[in-house]
């Protein structure tokens, strides 16, 4: 039996990859938070659409399972992960909100 590679990702490093990302599709330029983030979601509606594309062509009779499979799981992960984010989003504010002044 094998064992599953786990890998763990920490706020900073996910912070950097963005900031890569966003980097080289702005051709070096770094933008601010509030682009990033636009950048992220934009990127994760797309992935939605993707999915719905792939998956309404498997329905219609067309299309290859394999690419419609890992659309599906492409974007339930997006959106496990954006969940993720906004939960630790919500929690912090609560925890701002609880500090003393």
């Amino acid at each position: 039996m094998t064992t599953i590679p786990t890998v763990v990702v920490t706020p900073s490093a996910a912070a950097e990859a963005y900031a890569k990302t966003a980097r080289q599709a702005s051709g070096g330029a770094v933008g601010d938070f509030g682009s990033t983030v636009q950048q992220a979601l934009e990127k994760a509606v797309q992935t939605g659409h993707t999915a719905d594309d792939q998956a309404m062509k498997a329905i219609s009779g067309g299309g290859n399972l394999t690419e419609v499979v890992a659309a599906l799981s492409h974007a339930e992960l997006t959106l496990q992960t954006a969940t993720v984010i906004r939960d630790r989003v919500v929690q912090a504010y609560q925890d701002i909100i609880k500090m003393p002044i």
